[in-house]
């Protein structure tokens, strides 16, 4: 990828975690889950638990190859879906 290339990606990045941020922030402080989704992006800021960490990156009962990331906007890779052999 070019400089150009990863710049416009940072600012998408930098954009959308903006836009998660002031959603959360824009709703009272007793309404804040600091989960959902931003433009049909998943976000979730709480702090991953190990448990979480493993189901987002090891799952091999859920036949999705994408799955929300266990912290920030968008989404990771289920490498038990990457391995599995069909």
């Amino acid at each position: 990828m070019g400089m150009r290339t990863n710049r416009a990606v940072g600012a998408v990045a930098f954009m959308l975690l903006g836009a998660a941020l002031a959603k959360e922030l824009s709703k009272p402080a007793v309404d804040r889950t600091w989960t959902g989704r931003v433009v049909g992006l998943p976000y979730d800021f709480r702090p991953p638990t190990p448990g979480k960490l493993r189901r987002v990156f090891w799952d091999p009962d859920n036949d999705a190859l994408f799955t929300p990331h266990a912290f920030g906007v968008g989404y990771g890779v289920n490498l038990a879906r990457v391995l599995r052999r069909r």
